[in-house]
């Protein structure tokens, strides 16, 4: 019997539910969600092994004009994915306002086959459905549209055929055990990052980056410290709150998702750090992963 295997890329705009499609589509919680726009700021990937297949899916940050260093490094990310695609998945969602030019310039030389995916259709009328795939089917003229709810696993499945149906023979990239290419302390920052951008308001999560400094499995509890990165004084207070208050609310729910992501006790240290206009620094976008 045939191997296939293949890269898959999903992008689309800031807030159409690309990470909860990735999730519903891999079976596991790789992406962090939240209703805040630009959640997504690495390329990160979600491994799903059959018997005979292996499907890479990469998910991407929301497709934006860059103003920061940091969105450029993060517009970076999606060109890469693009380009290693066998197959891409188009997000864009039943509210969506039809602005996404920047996406659309992006898919016009891809060679691979394109899906596009309205999601969030439990929000929407038949009609308003129908009125969204023939407007894509006009403009894009793409190999297949689905309508789903990521969120509620509806037509999900149908997608997950369309790329069984479309990936390329080829043996497996990764390991057939490997669920993603990212450590441990990856998905740990991502959970204190989550944590940040749905307690806080404004520009507060944007300004952050969390960075673990410690990680030391033991037998039975893993000691995490990690920083929380600020890029002004004024913020550093609002993370931390009138007397800790904000930043024991952060450590407790993210102490609470590391134990279940890791299925271990944890011992979780916060510390907050300032360090101005780190978004804009070559240096520093190095050292935290947005730039090779």
């Amino acid at each position: 019997m045939s191997h296939k295997a293949g890269f898959v890329s999903i992008v689309g705009k800031p807030n159409v539910g690309k990470s909860t499609l990735m999730n519903a589509l891999v079976g596991e919680k790789m992406a962090i969600i939240t209703p805040k726009a630009q959640t997504t700021r690495h390329r990160i990937l979600g491994i799903v092994n059959g018997s005979n297949h292996q499907i890479v899916f990469s998910d991407t940050p929301g497709v934006i004009k860059p103003v920061y260093g940091m969105q450029k490094s993060m517009m970076k990310f999606v060109s890469g994915s693009l380009v290693d695609a066998d197959i891409v998945l188009f997000v864009t969602d039943i509210n969506e306002k039809y602005d996404e030019t920047e996406v659309i310039e992006r898919l016009k030389d891809i060679v691979s086959p394109i899906a596009v995916i309205v999601n969030k259709i439990d929000e929407s009328s038949e009609v308003a459905v129908k009125k969204k795939i023939d407007y894509w089917q006009e403009l894009l003229n793409p190999a297949a549209i689905f309508a789903v709810s990521a969120l509620h696993d509806h037509n999900v499945s149908a997608v997950m055929q369309f790329i069984l149906d479309h990936l390329p023979e080829h043996p497996a990239y990764y390991d057939k055990e490997a669920l993603t290419d990212r450590p441990e302390r990856f998905f740990v920052s991502e959970i204190i990052r989550e944590k940040i951008l749905k307690l806080y308001d404004k520009e507060i999560p944007y300004s952050t980056e969390v960075i673990i400094t410690a990680f030391k499995d033991e037998p039975s509890i893993v000691r995490i410290s990690a920083e929380i990165i600020v890029e002004r004084e004024s913020q550093k207070n609002i993370i931390i709150g009138k007397g800790g208050s904000m930043l024991k609310k952060v450590g407790t729910y993210a102490r609470l998702d590391m134990e279940d992501f890791l299925q271990k006790k944890v011992f979780l240290e916060l510390f907050v750090k300032v360090i101005a206009d780190w978004r804009n620094s070559k240096n520093y976008l190095k050292r935290f992963g947005y730039e090779d």
